[in-house]
């Protein structure tokens, strides 16, 4: 029995020793790799310059604001109007202007009051206002004419010592009252056909124009209240529903336009292959998702300032600080091929080899 047990146990441990080593070599095999599920884009040129590029509309991607905040009362191009073609000055939506409205009707009033005060002075004097000026004038007249023979009596009384002198002095000072009462009357009926003062006049045409100011000022608010289409362009993007209130600057653009008839296509070029780019080869681009889908691409221009990358890649080699160049190319689509929308991502591949 201890022979048996001798034998019978080296023999289990040994074949539990290989039962195990075999087991973890099985476990440790390296697997296939699998196939991707979708095979990478690969570049038709010998010699590239790579960058990933975006769609976006000729005229760019312009982002309509409003130039004054408030409710947005009206909007004449709905959601379902994306994709619509617009023209330049199309109406796009009118922001609430009741209260700019109110104020041209009062300033429109302060225009029409400020005309007629003018209107007055210009016609100044009135014909009615004559007649009792020269009558008083005919009045101080006769009253200086009897109280200055009054006065000659007066004299000739005292000579003869038939008058006292205190009423000859207060004769003379009454006919010295009716002299000035005289002056004053002919002066005041030269100042009225004179009509009015030519500085009153000029303040006059000054309230003219400061009304006028304010009123063409409130017209230009509610024309501003009222966005419209600054240029031809497609309706890419519509973020304003009647009742929404639009700041100025808005948070976000209420309204995207573009000119779809020809798509360009921002690519980024990393700092580390700008002296390798030139502009003189041909390029391709093709669309994620669909590696064997490419398109020409036409060059359109570079724009010489180099910034901060915002479109990352999520590769573990992909610096934040990177900068890029951005370089315009003008994409080709031939008739009959599924289209290319605007802000789809595309990777471009530019040939460098035919460069001399």
């Amino acid at each position: 029995m201890k022979n048996l047990r001798a034998f019978v146990l080296p023999a289990i441990a040994a074949s539990m020793f290989m039962y195990a080593s075999f087991h973890v070599a099985r476990s440790q095999q390296t697997l296939p790799k699998p196939a991707p599920p979708q095979e990478p884009p690969r570049t038709p040129f010998a010699r590239t310059v790579a960058g990933s590029g975006i769609v976006e509309a000729q005229s760019e991607n312009i982002s309509i604001g409003s130039a004054l905040a408030g409710v947005v009362l009206e909007v004449y191009v709905p959601a379902s109007a994306v994709g619509k073609r617009v023209k330049a000055g199309e109406p796009l939506f009118r922001v609430d202007d009741r209260a700019l409205r109110s104020q041209l009707k009062f300033h429109e009033a302060q225009l029409a009051a400020a005309q007629a005060q003018l209107a007055k002075l210009e016609a100044m004097p009135r014909m009615e206002e004559l007649p009792p000026s020269e009558a008083k004038v005919r009045a101080a007249k006769s009253n200086a004419s009897r109280l200055a023979d009054q006065f000659r009596r007066s004299q000739e009384l005292l000579s003869r010592n038939s008058v006292s002198e205190e009423s000859h002095r207060e004769r003379e000072f009454t006919y010295e009252t009716s002299r000035h009462q005289l002056a004053q009357a002919e002066a005041e009926l030269a100042l009225l056909k004179a009509g009015a003062w030519t500085p009153e006049k000029t303040i006059a045409q000054a309230a003219i124009a400061q009304a006028e100011a304010q009123v063409n000022q409130t017209r230009i608010d509610i024309e501003r209240a009222l966005v419209c289409a600054p240029v031809d362009g497609d309706v890419l993007k519509v973020n304003v529903r009647p009742g929404e209130y639009v700041s100025a600057p808005p948070s976000q653009p209420p309204i995207v336009l573009g000119n779809l008839r020809e798509l360009h296509v921002r690519v980024d070029i990393d700092e580390n292959d700008i002296p390798r780019f030139s502009t003189g080869g041909p390029a391709r681009a093709v669309v994620r998702g669909m590696p064997r889908r490419e398109f020409e691409l036409a060059f359109v221009r570079v724009e010489p300032f180099v910034i901060p990358k915002k479109s990352l890649t999520g590769d573990n080699t992909e610096r934040v600080d990177t900068r890029v160049l951005q370089v315009i190319y003008a994409l080709r689509q031939r008739e009959n091929e599924a289209p290319v929308y605007v802000g789809q991502q595309v990777d471009v591949f530019i040939d460098q080899g035919s460069v001399k």
